[in-house]
């Protein structure tokens, strides 16, 4: 059992552990010896994790589900992993998002419907509780690297502007270290309304030099899996 093993993450964040034994006032004095520096990691065997969410696409349309859109990655996939059958879907953008972040029912989490009809009735005000936490920020807590890249539909339409607040935004309260991508429930996909963190930001080109939003997309989430999955000991949520 490694010392990740022994970790107790029964409650969140994890407690500091205070000093237990002789505490010495001399560096020379040989009894002056302190455990080394823990770091935060996730348990051996942890897995990296990736999440590819497309909105609007029923369960049968995948070639991957015997659909007739042909998806020969997703094919791919499915061959050497695990096919899931009973994901709750809402048939609306926010609340199967909000219960798929959190693992809770929709009405639970406050996405009754999307956010720009949020009422301030039960399960509808499109506020998290603070009782319900985002995965995303558990696997945080837990020591994980974690990302999110291009659509975020889940903060109170309030909120969205870049004076915050930013509790609901994905690098604010929503668990994620980085964001990149546009807060609302569309956005033009060669003039995108951008954020990087809660900073708004231009592309790095016009469309008029081949900008697309899909491929700026793919190029910094391709980029962020290399840099963190590569890396010694860490696992990564995006």
């Amino acid at each position: 059992m490694t010392e990740q093993d022994k970790v107790q993450r029964t409650v969140l964040p994890i407690p500091d552990q205070p000093h237990v034994g002789l505490t010495t006032y001399d560096a020379k004095d040989p009894d002056t010896k302190y455990p080394p520096i823990r770091q935060l990691r996730p348990p051996s065997g942890a897995p990296n994790v990736l999440i590819v969410l497309i909105d609007d696409v029923g369960y049968g349309a995948s070639s991957a589900f015997g659909g007739p859109c042909h998806t020969p990655n997703f094919e791919k996939l499915g061959a050497n992993g695990l096919r899931f059958t009973r994901f709750h879907t809402t048939a609306l953008c926010s609340p199967t998002r909000q219960a798929m972040l959190t693992g809770r029912n929709h009405h639970s989490v406050g996405m009754g419907g999307i956010t720009e009809i949020a009422t301030s009735a039960p399960g509808y005000n499109s506020i998290l509780p603070n009782t319900c936490a985002p995965l995303a920020r558990t696997l945080k807590l837990n020591g994980y690297s974690t990302a999110q890249f291009g659509k975020c539909h889940e903060v109170p339409v309030w909120q969205t502007s870049p004076m915050g607040p930013f509790d609901a935004w994905p690098s604010g309260g929503g668990g994620f270290e980085y964001f990149y991508g546009f807060i609302g429930g569309e956005t033009n996909q060669y003039y995108p309304a951008l954020y990087e963190g809660t900073t708004p930001i231009e592309p790095e080109k016009s469309a008029e030099q081949g900008y697309h939003l899909t491929d700026d997309l793919t190029t910094k989430a391709i980029n962020w899996i290399r840099h963190v999955w590569t890396a010694p000991r860490r696992q990564g949520f995006g």
